[in-house]
This record gives C-alpha cells, structure tokens and sequence, in this order.
C-alpha cells in the first residue's frame, strides 16, 4: 500500500473516488475526494525535493498559514489530518467557485473584486505570524534576476548577460524598492481570483476564501494589489482596478493613499518583469509554452508601471538596455520528445 493509499484509508476515505485537479506551473498535487466522510482535498507535496525542500519542509508553511489565517477570523481550508512525513494533507474542500471560475462564466466583476479586496485588507491589517521569510528588496531583485536576466535574457540577445550588467541591473532593483522596505506586512504574493473562493454561506471577510498561501511572506502590502488587479493571466477593467483600490483604501484610512500608489507602481514593475519572463523559463525549461500567451499582457502592464518616477530606476536600466522593440518575450521553442507543448 502507498503513502497516499494508507493516509487516505486511515482517514475514512479509502473508497473515496478520487479526481485529480489541473496542475498548475508549481509541484503540489491535488486530488478531490468524493465519497469519504465530508468533502476533502488531497494536497500531495511528495515532488518538494524538485524546489530544494523535503516533503516535511513544503507543508509546514502552509500548516502554519492556515491556522493564522482561520485565527484571524477569515476561510482558509481546514486542515483534516497530516502526514508530514510524506508531506500529505487532507484539507476542507471549499468547492469549486474560485472568482476566476465565476469570472469566467461571466459574473459580475465588481461585487467579486469588492469581496477580494474586503478580505485582503484584513488579511493585512492583521499582526503576521512570526517567522515569516522575508520578500523586500534583496529577495525581489535575486528573484526577477533569476527570471529576467537568467530566462529572458540569454533567449532574447543569445548569451548570457556580462557580469557588470548583472550589478546594474541589482543596483537598479534595488533602488526602486528599497524606498517600500520595512513594512512588515502578510503578502500572500499571489492573491488573484484563482486563488480566491466564493462562499456564498458566510459574511463580511469570510466570504471570500483564501488558497495557495503557503508561500506567503512579510513585504509590502501593495504587491497583493498588484497580484489582485493586475492579474498577469486575466485582463482587468480600468473601472474595475479603481474601485478595487479604492475598496482597499477605505478599509485601511491609516495609509497615505500616495505613498500607496507609488509602492504600487515599484511592486508592480518588479512583478510584472518577473512574470514576464518566467513565462520564458516555462517554456525553455519545462516544456510549458502555453504560459507565453500571458507574456504580452505582463509587458503592457510592465509598460503601464514604467511610468511612474517611483519605478525610474528600472527604467532607467530598461532604457540603456532593452529597446522598446525588445521587450517582449521571444517565440516558443520548437516541441520536443522531452517537451510537451498540452503541459
């Protein structure tokens, strides 16, 4: 019997028909349970040790998460049962009606990303819980550099950038966002509607629920606004970005509107940049090519951020090295053997 097979038969679920949910581009597996003693979700880190981490070391953020974020008084899924050992849980299944399932039938914008926003602004206002890692400006400039110059750069000119480039392109980084340093915020990092449950059985901040935060980490809260309109997967209505904003703001009168935006501009640019060119690592690196339909939308959006003075030193660097008829990603690579361009 397997890990999953004894886990799941401790837990009552062994004869429960299990229906394995899309993979998206990380490693962790998850399986719907139908038939066990009430809905559940199998979250299945066993891949861990392809991103440097033991099945044990991949759970535990999200364990740790989960509790603060149900202690706070918002909808984490409730964890059932664990086998951290073979980096298995057994969580809450909150349903299917994810804001981008609802915003893909065609619901109405507005009152999702009004609930969004109501429950980030909690989520935020809330003191974080200790040992959070860090995202401020040393991580986010390692991080669009290993994207950007290590992905982007050798696909687009041929080689891989000279060392003082390398510096520049960190001086700048560092630059832009070391102004936002210290905020010392919860940032899930990626708060979009894929990752957001409609619950139409609870109020206030609880009617949205919240997923895929094991990652989160202590930074500025402007990157979640970044990540919520500015969706690198999901075009965003210029009415619909405003409200939303404006939604947060009114929830949190202790921050200065203008520092906000300026903090939003700076996240916004290294995000934007980052993702961008992590559509290209998809493709070279792990046969995904179907994320560079996303690439165009993250360049505009990059484009949009660049002119604000808070993002001037990226632009800068931008200018003296990328052309504007450059900034795009390049082509994918032709498939493979080894390459599934369905992936």
């Amino acid at each position: 019997m397997t890990p999953v097979d004894s886990f799941l038969a401790a837990q009552g679920y062994a004869q429960a028909e299990r229906l394995a949910l899309p993979q998206d581009a990380g490693h962790r597996r998850y399986t719907r349970l139908r038939g066990g003693p009430r809905p559940a979700l199998l979250m299945d880190c066993a891949d861990a040790p392809r991103v440097g981490l033991t099945p044990e070391e991949d759970l535990l953020p999200f364990l740790r998460l989960a509790r603060h974020i149900g202690g706070i008084g918002l909808s984490a899924p409730a964890v059932l049962a664990e086998d951290t050992a073979h980096g298995l849980l057994l969580v809450e299944d909150l349903g299917e009606d994810t804001h981008a399932a609802l915003l893909d039938r065609g619901a109405d914008p507005l009152p999702l990303y009004a609930e969004a926003a109501e429950a980030l602004a909690a989520l935020h206002a809330a003191p974080p819980p200790p040992g959070l890692p860090l995202w401020e400006t040393e991580r986010m400039a390692a991080t669009a550099a290993a994207t950007f110059l290590d992905w982007w750069w050798p696909a687009t000119f041929g080689a891989a950038p000279a060392d003082a480039v390398r510096a520049e392109f960190a001086g700048a980084l560092r630059a832009m966002l070391a102004p936002f340093a210290g905020a010392g915020c919860l940032v899930h990092r990626d708060y979009f509607p894929a990752n957001l449950m409609r619950l139409e059985d609870r109020d206030g901040p609880r009617r949205t629920g919240i997923l895929d935060f094991q990652d989160a980490a202590l930074g500025h809260p402007a990157y979640d606004l970044v990540s919520l309109v500015e969706d690198a997967r999901r075009d965003v209505a210029p009415a619909v970005r405003e409200a939303t904003l404006a939604r947060y703001l009114a929830l949190r009168p202790e921050l200065d509107a203008a520092d906000f935006h300026a903090a939003l501009a700076a996240m916004a640019a290294q995000r934007h940049l980052r993702v961008a060119a992590l559509w290209v690592r998809l493709d070279r690196r792990d046969g995904k090519p179907r994320y560079l339909a996303h690439g165009p939308r993250c360049w505009a959006l990059l484009a949009r951020a660049l002119r604000h003075p808070a993002t001037a030193p990226l632009a800068r660097f931008l200018d003296r090295h990328v052309p504007p008829a450059l900034r795009r990603n390049p082509d994918a690579t032709p498939a493979s053997p080894t390459k599934d361009p369905a992936a």
